[in-house]
């Protein structure tokens, strides 16, 4: 399983969305959109960065997200692009401080 199926699974079953209403949410016809996502997370094809992008708007996920190699970096990712402004400019005086 590559590193973006891997993500797309994990990403698909927090939102509570099956592999159909994903597809469709990412623009994909609906009578293919569960067989193309389900060959997405098998690993079978994987998709031009344009459908990654529309995957991850569908997800309100930053397209980086679907290739962090570090489960770590992936959470830090999924949680920060969900932050406001404020909080986002907060965790950077923080990790700005930790860097010295």
């Amino acid at each position: 399983m590559s590193i973006f199926s891997k993500r797309l699974k994990e990403a698909r079953r927090e939102a509570g969305l099956s592999q159909e209403r994903l597809g469709v949410l990412a623009g994909i016809d609906e009578m293919s959109a569960s067989a193309r996502m389900n060959q997405y997370e098998r690993g079978k094809h994987e998709p031009d960065f344009s459908m990654v992008e529309r995957i991850a708007r569908a997800l309100k996920l930053p397209a980086s997200f679907f290739y962090a190699e570090d489960d770590d970096e992936a959470r830090l990712l999924r949680w920060f692009c969900r932050l406001d402004k404020d909080e986002r400019a907060e965790v950077m005086r923080m990790v700005s401080t930790l860097q010295g």
